[in-house]
């Protein structure tokens, strides 16, 4: 009971990365090495998540397979499935027990082993009996509290392993390796989920599997010149979207082997030693709708921006509209005029008899309207007009007043000369309402 409540802990707090971290030998300083080495990923539409670890042994010339056979160990940073038939191996449970761990789940991996060179019909894997047992476990107490699970796998000693021509397969469903990424409601809508996934070579850094590396950091097997790869086979590749990957450096291409497959890959350098090497893909798959988002996106704001444009314009002028016709800024007295509006102070300066044609011309400015009689050539009348448009303030706050309408006032002077002096004088102004259609 207490392994299984374990367990549903951990599927929720699970880290999202994996990677073949650290093979081990049964003896200490291996003389032989791993090489090549493959990582392979597949994911599907559903999310389903295949992980395959290839790989083959490097033994040197002067040494036989019979002479270096022993089992080897990978040290594993997550949880593993896919189990295949056969008793858990009790001494891998009773090993990490021993060492203050606590075993939630055991059993065995698929193990099989695939020919290089195909001649013929198509070979299979071959499956080796038994598979390679495993057991995961955390650590319970401790200062930094529960741990994330790690698991321990003891891969059985075959002849085929230091068989050049062929290519040993671990195979493993891993559950909690692609994460969730946190996205808009829009990108959500549109594009559909956003997620993450790290596949990982040498991290030892998981405070479970940190022990046991370091106990037995003399057993590693170290990485041969062989090329060596970490691999992610996205199926259904017309309905992916790769968001970021890094490195930067990392390869990315369609499958020569798998029908609409996208593959990333990035080489390991074996010279980083025991450093973690990253390999992240950022990605979604979008379905139904979703296919169409490139075309459907542009033409959706196509026609809403034709659409929406002639109302938001009318709301536009409507509300500029508003404004012009109830708020005014500026002093108390200004309003807006045109033409020529002579002003009280400047009528009451115009004398008749007294004032001359100059001084009418210096006080109106400009050049105002004049008509003549033939029959008095001496005499002649000038007219000044202009109009004012007032606004009608309700409150004030210094320059700024609300406005409850606006009037106009049309002025007229009309000046009569005898002689170019002032003989009469005339002013008139008329006052009416503006419309609410604004000035």
């Amino acid at each position: 009971m207490l392994r299984a409540w374990i367990a549903a802990m951990l599927l929720v707090a699970a880290p999202g990365a994996a990677g073949a971290q650290v093979f081990l030998a049964s003896r200490p300083n291996p003389e032989f090495m791993v090489g090549p080495l493959f990582v392979r990923l597949a994911v599907t539409p559903e999310l389903g998540v295949t992980l395959d670890v290839l790989w083959s042994l490097v033994v040197p010339p002067n040494k036989s397979g019979a002479a270096i056979a022993q089992d080897l160990y990978l040290l594993w940073p997550n949880s593993v499935g896919a189990s295949t038939e056969g008793a858990p191996d009790p001494a891998l449970a009773a090993y990490v027990t021993a060492r203050g761990f606590t075993p939630i789940r055991e059993g065995r991996l698929p193990l099989f082993a695939q020919s290089l060179y195909r001649i013929g019909e198509e070979m299979p894997p071959e499956p080796v009996k038994g598979g390679a047992p495993f057991v995961t476990f955390v650590r319970l107490g401790g200062p930094l509290g529960l741990t994330a699970p790690v698991t321990y796998v003891r891969i059985p000693w075959t002849p085929l392993l230091a068989n050049r021509t062929w290519l040993m397969d671990l195979r493993m469903e891993v559950t909690d390796l692609v994460k969730r990424r946190t996205a808009t409601w829009i990108e959500d809508l549109f594009w559909g989920p956003h997620y993450a996934l790290a596949l990982t070579f040498n991290d030892v850094r998981p405070r479970a599997l940190f022990p046991l590396y370091f106990e037995h950091r003399d057993r590693v097997v170290r990485l041969a010149d062989d090329p060596s790869q970490l691999v992610i086979n996205f199926r259904d590749a017309d309905h992916l979207k790769i968001y970021d990957v890094f490195p930067r450096t990392a390869n990315r291409r369609l499958s020569e082997t798998l029908d609409s497959t996208e593959e990333i890959s990035m080489f390991l350098d074996r010279s980083e030693g025991i450093s973690p090497q990253v390999l992240t893909v950022q990605f979604g798959y979008f379905k139904g709708l979703r296919t169409w988002a490139p075309v459907i996106i542009p033409i959706i704001f196509f026609f809403v921006g034709n659409l929406t444009m002639p109302v938001f314009m009318m709301i536009f002028r409507r509300t500029k509209r508003e404004i012009v016709n109830r708020v005014h800024i500026g002093p108390g007295d200004a309003a807006r005029e045109t033409g020529v509006v002579l002003s009280r102070e400047a009528l009451a300066r115009i004398v008749p008899g007294t004032t001359t044609y100059e001084d009418i011309l210096k006080m109106g400015g400009g050049e105002p309207e004049e008509h003549e009689q033939l029959a008095t050539p001496d005499r002649r009348t000038v007219f000044y007009r202009g109009s004012r448009i007032v606004p009608q303030r309700r409150r004030r706050f210094g320059w700024l007043a609300t406005v409850s309408g606006w009037s106009v006032e049309q002025h007229e002077v009309e000046i009569t000369l005898d002689r170019n002096v002032v003989a009469d004088v005339q002013a008139r102004v008329r006052r009416s309402p503006l419309p609410p259609t604004g000035p």
